[in-house]
């Protein structure tokens, strides 16, 4: 079975089993655990930010990042489908007590000039707007990359109004790697950052956030808070520094299997590629053959392929390290044969 459902589903490399295996280890609650303290410095080092924080996923460190930048009442203006609004089952609500303001973008940018307009006056009838979030490479955009030039623009009018901007970048090093751009190009237009280390990078658990040291001090208490305190944790974080250290350069084999991927798709009858492939997710829609995605799917399961539902008749393809070249040279026979 080839699964394409996405890149959260590779295993750890023999380098992370032996990494977390002999770590070094003390209770991180305490500040003892050495390997904890190496990844996030490494982090921080490499995100251009004065210190990082691990947590255990993406989804933790977004509502850690809500609930320290925000206060109850507060509204935050995200993308109408970024992973904030659409998949964390109405976190920022039920943690944090804010409430979003939704921009619908193109593929992922929201327009600074509409953010702008959407920031509140001050009035007694209206929410303080709290905080900008934006999502880099953007997931339900197709993995489109947010540019340098859309953030900064965002950034700067955030700033002359002094709301924080918060990006989640759990593929971010996808951007980088296919963009050509240096991470500080990303990262120097946003004041706190998430990036996971178990998506494309591989490994098995963990995400990084990372701003200044106000900022890590705070959301060090929300984790604990969260019950994301966690002891021993350098046999997690072994793993996590391996990804960060190793697997980034690599992503852009991934971005060539999606190509791959692409092309097969569009020479399938009746099947329409909607993304522009640019990283390693592709968006495929079947209404032209009659079926919905959940039928798709389980022809493609039915084949010895695994991909997941993306709206009515649309497909997700996400490739990642456990994908081979050879692996796709399977999938594009098994597609090109599907009825």
């Amino acid at each position: 079975m080839i699964d394409l459902r996405s890149d959260t589903v590779t295993k750890p490399t023999e380098a992370m089993r032996k990494a977390a295996f002999e770590a070094e280890v003390g209770d991180d609650v305490y500040g003892e655990d050495p390997t904890v303290k190496k990844l996030e410095q490494e982090a921080a080092n490499l995100l251009g930010k004065e210190a990082a924080l691990f947590v255990t996923s993406g989804t933790q460190g977004n509502q850690i990042a809500v609930l320290t930048h925000t206060r109850p009442g507060n509204e935050i203006i995200l993308e109408a489908n970024s992973h904030i609004f659409y998949y964390e089952s109405g976190a920022v609500a039920a943690l944090a007590g804010v409430q979003t303001r939704t921009i619908h973008g193109i593929r992922g940018e929201m327009d600074p000039v509409e953010v702008e307009e959407s920031i509140r006056i001050e009035d007694q009838h209206f929410p303080e707007t709290g905080l900008i979030c934006l999502e880099n490479t953007h997931n339900r955009a197709g993995g489109a990359i947010v540019s340098p030039e859309n953030m900064k623009a965002i950034h700067v009018l955030a700033k002359k109004h002094s709301i924080p901007v918060h990006m989640d970048g759990a593929r971010l090093f996808n951007a980088v790697s296919a963009s050509g751009k240096n991470v500080s190009e990303f990262t120097d237009h946003c004041d706190t950052v998430q990036v996971c280390l178990s998506k494309g990078l591989g490994a098995p658990i963990g995400s990084i956030i990372a701003g200044d040291h106000t900022f890590i001090k705070r959301a060090r208490k929300w984790r604990k808070r969260l019950g994301g305190g966690l002891r021993q944790a350098g046999m997690v974080a072994a793993p996590g520094l391996v990804a960060l250290t190793t697997m980034r350069d690599r992503l852009v084999e991934d971005h060539e299997k999606a190509l791959i991927l692409r092309e097969t798709l569009q020479s399938c009858e009746g099947i329409e590629v909607i993304n522009n492939v640019e990283t390693n997710i592709v968006v495929a829609d079947v209404k032209e053959r009659g079926m919905t995605s959940d039928q798709y799917v389980k022809k493609l399961k039915e084949n010895g392929i695994l991909a997941v539902t993306f709206g009515p008749t649309l497909v997700r393809f996400t490739t990642h390290y456990d994908v081979s070249m050879n692996d796709m040279k399977g999938v594009t026979e098994k597609l090109r044969n599907l009825s």
